[in-house]
């Protein structure tokens, strides 16, 4: 495919850059070469198709490394949480039930589902027409437990972690876990084994992992 045209940019991430096609789609570039682009859009349109709130993508003017979708307007969830538009309690229930609505739709492959493996308040975005869930860099097909176990360690480690919105992280995980009925013991330990490989995390967010480990633990008593 030919790289799309795009206009200015309008934001990076640790990994990649959107850029401005016109007012109703985006172009999302990796910069460094290490996802499937074109995979990603595909479990997206597949799971909007059954229904999730993902956003819409343009499959035939994707490749691997250019991921044409949706341009959507509203706060992330994390920015509601911190401007004091949504509880952290609140935040954390619709990420639990975000989670079981995944996991209720049909896989495509026998005795899996789809799996987000990165669903965090950072990645829901809350639009005038509900929320959307962004980034499906991570995703794959795979058991439930896994994706709770993501979730949970993501929040975790923030929750254990010296900075503001360890609060906030707290009461998110907290409210997550409530009735974390996909959460297993494997999940989390596969987990916490996958963070601690991502080449993406700082040492500090590393040394982390035991903490936070230990305290969606004794969440789950």
């Amino acid at each position: 495919m030919a790289s799309a045209s795009t206009g200015r940019l309008l934001g990076s991430g640790r990994s990649a850059d959107v850029y401005e096609i016109d007012r109703a789609w985006v172009l999302r570039r990796d910069r460094q070469g290490r996802g499937d682009a074109l995979a990603e859009g595909a479990v997206m349109e597949y799971v909007r198709g059954h229904g999730y709130p993902a956003p819409r993508v343009r499959l035939p003017d994707c490749s691997r490394t250019e991921l044409v979708l949706e341009r959507l307007s509203g706060p992330t969830m994390l920015r509601a949480c911190l401007d004091g538009e949504l509880g952290a309690e609140e935040a954390g229930a619709a990420l639990a039930e975000l989670l079981r609505v995944l996991h209720a739709l049909p896989g495509r492959s026998p005795g899996t589902r789809v799996l987000h493996l990165d669903l965090h308040p950072d990645n829901v975005l809350l639009t005038a027409d509900g929320p959307r869930v962004i980034d499906w860099t991570n995703a794959e097909d795979g058991d439930p437990g896994l994706d709770w176990g993501m979730s949970a360690m993501i929040l975790a480690q923030v929750a254990v972690g010296p900075d503001e919105l360890a609060g906030p992280a707290r009461a998110m995980l907290t409210a997550l876990l409530a009735n974390p009925a996909g959460l297993t013991g494997e999940g989390l330990r596969e987990a916490r084994r996958r963070r601690a490989a991502n080449p993406t995390m700082d040492r500090w967010e590393l040394e982390l992992l035991s903490d936070a480990d230990r305290l969606i633990r004794d969440h789950l008593g």
